[in-house]
């Protein structure tokens, strides 16, 4: 009971710091930085978020955007690991490995990290759709399903030059490719963090449909554009 009780009070803390850090909406500061003050959400489509900022203010505050909000989610996820990481030095929980838990702190700071980018509580809780912050969540969770959802949304991204399909393709697809790979961890025994247990496939698997459709739900608008072919394709901003 001890045990449990500690992995919810470090899971809570876990999503408490990443939740924190994800409302750090670095479209919103750059936005501010480099457009005179001018508020993101104010500005193009809306959304707070690489695309618009491209678009709207140009391409130096999208780079920026872009390296930050992908570093918050690495971040947000390192911390997950290392609190869990820690837990495991004197927390045990039967039939559960060390490396499983670690996994878990991960898998629940990067949940967090993007429900904060998504609802900033440092911004009225309006914020972007959180695709770069889940990028770097996936790459440091699972290289393989990141490798994976990257193919995705290059080839669609190729085909139709539009980023919000893209997105919503790489997004969707993430929950499968968690499947595929820990369900092949979990048959094989081969896993990275150490033996996968049955209970750590489904859970990463709902945390990852969990996310995914919250990235299909906040691109509903971008949905009904592409259903009416009113869906406008990538273009740069000339001037930043």
């Amino acid at each position: 009971m001890v045990d449990l009780l500690n992995v919810l009070l470090f899971g809570l803390l876990a999503a408490v710091i990443a939740y924190l850090l994800g409302s750090v909406s670095f479209s919103i500061i750059f936005t501010k930085l480099f457009a005179h003050k001018q508020d993101i959400r104010s500005m193009g489509s809306g959304n707070a978020g690489m695309t618009n900022v491209l678009r709207s203010v140009g391409a130096k505050a999208a780079v920026f955007t872009f390296i930050f909000d992908f570093a918050k989610g690495i971040l947000a996820v390192w911390i997950g690991r290392l609190l869990f990481d820690w837990m495991t030095t004197f927390t045990v929980i039967e039939g559960v490995g060390a490396g499983e838990l670690v996994q878990y702190g991960a898998y629940v700071a990067g949940f967090f990290c993007a429900i904060g980018h998504i609802f900033p509580i440092f911004f009225g809780f309006k914020g972007g759709k959180g695709v770069l912050t889940s990028w770097a969540i996936i790459a440091l969770i699972d290289w393989r399903a990141f490798v994976l959802v990257i193919v995705v949304f290059i080839i669609v991204f190729l085909c139709s030059k539009i980023v919000s399909l893209a997105s919503i393709c790489a997004g969707s697809s993430f929950p499968l490719f968690t499947l595929i790979l820990n369900t092949f961890d979990y048959v094989h025994q081969s896993s990275a963090a150490g033996s996968t247990t049955l209970f750590y496939v489904v859970f990463s698997v709902l945390i990852a449909l969990l996310q995914a459709s919250i990235l299909v739900w906040k691109h509903r608008a971008n949905i009904q554009r592409l259903r009416a072919g009113e869906e406008k394709k990538i273009t740069v901003k000339k001037k930043s």
